[in-house]
C-alpha cells in the first residue's frame, strides 16, 4: 500500500505508546489522554464523512478556543478535507466575504452566532451548519457522539490542500493562502529539530488557534513531539506565571511577554524548569528582549514567519548553532532559502536593505482562486515575495526593518490599512482617510486614522471610531482618530505615510530624552 502523506498520520505516529497518559490539561481542570485524541478525532472524522462532502471540501470554523476546536482541526485533516480557521473577532460582513469566497460545504460556529451565520451560509450555498462552544456543547459534538471511534485516515499526497488561511490584502480584498499537508509537515519537522524538542517537554499553549502561531507552530510542535500541553482558553498572565514551573516551553507574541513582565511573580525561580521561550507574529522590542533576560535569565528566541510560508527563519536554539540576537529573526531554517533583493530583483550586499523573498518546502502553492495574484507574488525562479523589507548582517542574521505592503501588526494580528481606509471613506462627511501604524508599549503597533473631511462637513473623530466598531474586528480598529485639513503628499500626489508615522510616533510611547 502506498504511504499516506496525510499530516494527521505523521502527527498520530508521534503519539506516546502509553495512550492513557495525559496529552492535554485545561485551565478548567479537564484532562484529555492521547487515546481521547485518537477516538474523538475518529468520531468527528466519521461525522464529516457521513455528510458526504465533496473531495477537497472546505470546513470553515469560527469558534472560541477549546480542545474540541483543536480536535475538529485534526479530524478535518484526518478525513481529508480542508480546514479554514476564522478569527473569532471577525464581524458578519467580514465572515460573509470569506464564506462567499471559499464556498465551504460545512460551517462550524458558536451557538450564539448560529442565527446570522445561517444567513451567511444560505447566501453562499453552504449545505451544512453545526455549532461548537467552548464548554463542550454544540450540535457538532452531539452528532459526533454516536459515530464509530475508529477511522482510517483519508489517503492524501504531500501536495494536497490541508488548510486555507485568509490574510487581508493591501487593496482591502482578503487572500486565502493555500497550505498543503507537505507544507505544514515539513515545517513542523524542521522546527522539531531546530528548536531541539526534548522527551518530556511540556508546552503552555496560551495562543489562539485560528492562525499559524497557535494552530501550526505550537500545536504541531507539541503533537509531533508527543508532548503534554497545558491548555489555556485565553491568555492570563498570572495563570501562565503560576504554571511555568510545570512546563518547559512557552510560545507567545510580544504583547504576551510585555504583560508577563508586569507580573511580580515572574522571577528566576518561576522559570526554573523552562527550556525555551519563543516569540513571533510581531517584532519584539529590544527593551522587552533585555528586560526578559535580566528578569528570568532566559533569552527569548525570536523567529519569523507568515501565513503563506509558516516559519522562515529562527534564532538558534542550541548554543552550538549560535547566539540569540535581539532585534533579529535569526537564520533561514534548514531547507529554506531566504534572500534580500533590490528593486532590480538582484540580491543586495550584506548590510543593505531590500525585499525579503523565500523558497522552500514550507512555502504555499498560491492564493485561493487568485491565479493572477499568485503569479504576481512569485518570481520567475520560484521565490515568494513576502512584502517585508529586511537585511542580512555579516554573520547571516536577518533583521526585518519594515513592511513594503504597509502592514500593521498589532498584538500579533495583521491589520491592513486599506481595509480600514475603505470602511472609513464610506462614512458621512469623510473625504479621505490614511491609516498608519505607530509604536505602542503593549501591542507593539496600533493603527491611527487621519481623516480629511468633505468641504462644509463636520467629522467627529470619536464618532468615526464608533461607526467603525460594528464593521471591523476589534484588533483592526484604530486606537486614535484625527481630523486634519489635508494629508501630506509627494510630487506624484501619493500620501506620504512615512511623515504621518513620524508625526504620531510618540502618541503612545513617551519620547526619550
Amino acid at each position: 500500500m502506498a504511504s499516506n502523506d496525510n499530516l494527521f498520520c505523521a502527527l498520530r505516529a508521534a503519539f506516546p505508546r502509553d495512550s492513557a497518559a495525559t496529552a492535554i490539561e485545561t485551565d478548567s481542570g479537564l484532562t484529555y489522554t492521547w487515546d481521547d485524541i485518537e477516538r474523538t478525532t475518529a468520531r468527528i472524522a466519521n461525522l464529516l464523512a457521513s455528510l458526504q462532502l465533496a473531495a477537497g471540501a472546505r470546513v470553515a470554523v469560527q469558534v472560541e478556543k477549546s480542545v474540541e476546536a483543536a480536535l475538529l482541526y485534526l479530524a478535518t485533516l484526518r478525513a481529508g478535507y480542508v480546514f479554514l480557521p476564522l478569527n473569532t473577532a471577525y464581524q458578519q460582513a467580514e465572515i460573509a466575504y470569506f464564506i462567499g469566497n471559499a464556498e465551504p460545504e460545512l460551517i462550524v460556529c458558536a451557538s450564539r452566532n448560529a442565527g446570522w451565520m445561517a444567513e451567511v451560509a444560505s447566501a453562499a450555498g453552504c449545505r451544512h451548519l453545526l455549532t461548537l462552544n467552548d464548554d463542550r456543547t454544540g450540535s457538532l459534538l452531539d452528532a459526533a457522539a454516536p459515530m464509530p471511534d475508529q477511522h482510517a485516515p483519508a489517503q492524501r499526497s504531500a501536495d494536497d490542500l490541508a488548510a486555507i488561511l485568509y490574510t487581508s490584502g493591501t487593496t482591502g480584498r482578503s487572500k486565502g493562502a493555500m497550505l498543503s499537508h507537505g507544507n505544514l509537515l515539513s515545517n513542523a519537522q524542521v522546527l522539531k529539530t531546530y528548536w531541539d524538542w526534548q522527551p518530556g517537554d511540556v508546552l503552555i499553549h496560551a495562543l489562539p488557534i485560528f492562525h499559524v502561531h497557535g494552530l501550526f507552530v505550537a500545536l504541531h510542535g507539541a503533537l509531533l513531539n508527543g508532548s503534554r500541553m497545558i491548555w489555556m482558553s485565553k491568555f492570563d498572565a498570572a495563570r501562565v506565571v503560576a504554571r511555568l514551573p510545570d512546563a518547559t516551553v512557552f510560545m507567545g507574541v510580544p504583547t504576551l511577554y510585555v504583560r508577563l513582565l508586569q507580573e511580580p511573580g515572574l522571577d528566576r525561580h518561576a522559570v526554573r524548569n523552562m527550556r525555551l521561550f519563543v516569540s513571533g507574529s510581531a517584532p519584539l522590542l529590544i527593551e522587552t528582549f533585555r528586560d526578559w533576560q535580566a528578569r528570568t535569565g532566559h533569552t527569548i528566541l525570536e523567529r519569523y514567519g507568515m501565513s503563506e510560508t509558516a516559519m522562515l527563519t529562527s534564532n538558534p536554539c542550541r548554543p552550538e548553532d549560535g547566539e540569540r540576537r535581539g532585534g533579529t529573526v535569526g537564520f533561514p531554517l534548514p531547507g529554506v532559502s531566504v534572500r534580500v533583493v533590490g528593486d532590480d530583483g538582484r540580491p543586495v550586499p550584506v548590510g543593505e536593505t531590500g525585499g525579503v523573498e523565500v523558497q522552500g518546502p514550507n512555502v504555499f502553492s498560491g492564493y485561493w482562486r487568485m491565479p493572477e495574484k499568485t503569479r504576481e507574488e512569485f518570481t520567475a525562479d520560484g521565490y515568494f515575495r513576502t512584502g517585508d523589507v529586511g537585511r542580512f548582517d555579516a554573520d547571516g542574521y536577518l533583521t526585518i526593518v519594515g513592511r513594503s505592503k504597509d502592514l500593521i501588526i498589532s498584538g500579533g494580528y495583521n491589520v491592513y490599512p486599506a481595509e480600514i481606509e475603505s470602511a472609513a471613506n464610506e462614512l458621512p462627511g469623510v473625504a479621505e482617510t490614511a491609516v498608519v501604524g505607530v509604536p505602542h508599549p503593549d501591542f507593539g503597533e496600533v493603527g491611527v486614522a487621519v481623516i480629511v473631511a468633505r468641504p462644509g462637513a463636520a467629522v467627529d473623530p470619536d464618532g468615526v471610531l464608533a461607526a467603525l466598531r460594528p464593521r471591523l474586528a476589534n484588533f483592526k480598529l484604530p486606537k486614535r482618530c484625527f481630523v486634519v485639513a489635508d494629508l501630506p503628499r509627494n510630487a506624484m500626489g501619493k500620501v506620504q505615510k512615512n511623515l504621518l508615522r513620524t508625526q504620531y510616533a510618540d502618541l503612545f510611547v513617551a519620547p526619550t530624552t
